[in-house]
């Protein structure tokens, strides 16, 4: 049985386009994973601290839809392993800072297609700031702009357009 997963994407270290196109291929590679659509890369400003008193490099971001067998705590240490490879510590890195590849599991469906809610210490579905942050949803809406929200109950067109009309 399958499950679907939407994925966000981010780089804002080295060859960013580079990181984003590498996991995609390295996820559309696995035996348990199959892409069904990718966003294309939107450039935005970083969120997060200064570094040395700069404010850190712009982001790229992307979004894709995977349908997978993995498990969402799998398919999470997927994502980890993939994150590493391309030069990510998480363990020595500043929360929100600069990062070669940053992979998060957004949206989990089950094999019912009904979506998951996770609430732990190392994974949170769906992920707790997505319905805050229009770089993770413009990429989203692009590909899965119907697909629902669990807690906020909105679908991510909705989510996006309420967070545009915020930001007028």
């Amino acid at each position: 049985m399958s499950a679907r997963a939407a994925i966000a994407l981010g780089s804002n270290l080295d060859d960013r386009e580079t990181h984003l196109s590498g996991a995609i291929a390295e996820l559309s590679a696995h035996s348990s994973i199959t892409t069904i659509a990718s966003s294309s890369f939107h450039e935005t400003e970083a969120v997060g601290p200064n570094i040395d008193g700069n404010p850190q490099p712009s982001y790229l971001n992307a979004a894709i839809v995977i349908e997978t067998t993995l498990s969402p705590r799998e398919l999470l240490d997927c994502l980890l392993a993939i994150e590493h490879a391309h030069g990510r510590e998480r363990a020595t890195e500043e929360r929100w800072g600069p990062r070669t590849l940053d992979l998060d599991i957004l949206l989990y469906t089950d094999n019912n297609r009904l979506n998951v809610t996770i609430d732990e210490d190392t994974l949170t579905i769906p992920h707790p700031r997505m319905h805050e942050r229009d770089f993770v949803l413009k990429p989203l809406a692009e590909i899965a702009s119907d697909w629902l929200h669990p807690i906020q109950n909105q679908s991510v067109a909705e989510l996006l357009a309420r967070m545009t009309a915020i930001t007028r």
